[in-house]
């Protein structure tokens, strides 16, 4: 097998937390991809930003960190995304995420189709669909990539951005699920699911055809579902700062770790820690210490090998 970095990438929304603090660069996607970068993957953003000083900023940030940004387009007409986020007592994050920005604007163009097209995972949620031009050309980039690629639905729900159709659509493109306790009922609802949480995840695997679930749940830790296995998770002790990014560095080790085909145990330890770092830290993508980084640093070996 060939030792070269699994080939990731994340598809939709970068943008500008506005925290009290100051700002911070964020969206789900561009988190994950600079987690998966991180964590040693050839890892890469399909986005759009806006001609103007905070989307340079984004670019700057990016290249910093030597993540590449060719697929990062440069929008014209709209500015670069923006969220004004405000963090309650016990570090959640409430989000006023602004519109008609230029990740709205995304577009299926030769970089993007190029990227997807040799990745081992890709990831896309629901926020990068709230326009329907934006929603296709997700959709397009999804078709082009390989049979045996992850697509990782991260389902991210953002009121008042919620589209069963987007769901349920992103559900049938995908074949790993990544979702939090809020939105487990929200599926659940939305496909009928009754039962307890770990029936409702075995149902949606199998209606969708899903490799694998990941369920985060905050304080109480997570939950991994795959081929009949589930790998439960206490939350890893920490002193939370915020829990913006959290969900993201989760996502980012479960996919590694699932793409070396490590043990749902392995993988559901891993994850959590980083998880529970990225908490304790602010903002989305603090760097990683090292002893959190050294379990992804062997030698990769690529499932498109």
């Amino acid at each position: 097998m060939s030792a070269t970095a699994f080939q990731i990438v994340g598809l939709g929304e970068v943008l500008w937390d506005l925290l009290p603090a100051g700002k911070q660069l964020g969206g789900a996607p561009a988190n994950f991809v600079c987690h998966a970068h991180a964590l040693g993957a050839n890892a890469r953003l399909v986005s759009r930003v806006g001609d103007d000083a905070l989307g340079q900023e984004v670019l700057d940030r990016f290249a910093a960190r030597r993540i590449p940004t060719e697929t990062i387009a440069v929008d014209a007409d709209a500015p670069t995304g923006t969220v004004s986020v405000e963090v309650s007592a016990t570090g959640q994050p409430h989000f006023t995420i602004h519109e008609n920005v230029a990740w709205d604007h995304i577009e299926a163009d030769a970089a993007a189709l190029a990227a997807v097209e040799r990745a081992d995972a890709i990831c896309f949620g629901t926020l990068a669909q709230r326009t329907k031009p934006a929603s296709a050309a997700i959709g397009q980039l999804l078709a082009a990539t390989r049979p045996e690629a992850l697509r990782i639905f991260d389902v991210n729900l953002r009121p008042p951005f919620v589209d069963d159709a987007v769901i349920t659509q992103s559900l049938a493109a995908a074949n790993v699920l990544k979702l939090n306790e809020q939105e487990l009922p929200v599926l659940a609802r939305l496909f009928s699911l009754d039962g307890q949480p770990e029936r409702q995840i075995a149902t949606l695997a199998d209606r969708f055809s899903l490799q694998l679930v990941a369920l985060t749940r905050g304080g109480e830790g997570s939950l991994l579902f795959s081929r009949g296995e589930f790998m439960e998770e206490a939350a890893s002790p920490t002193v939370v700062r915020d829990t913006i990014g959290a969900g993201d560095s989760f996502t980012a080790a479960v996919t590694i770790g699932f793409l070396r085909r490590w043990p749902l145990e392995k993988i559901s330890h891993h994850a959590s820690g980083i998880a529970a770092y990225v908490c304790s830290q602010p903002g989305a993508t603090p760097a990683l210490p090292e002893d959190l980084r050294r379990p992804f640093a062997e030698t990769f070996s690529s499932v498109s090998s």
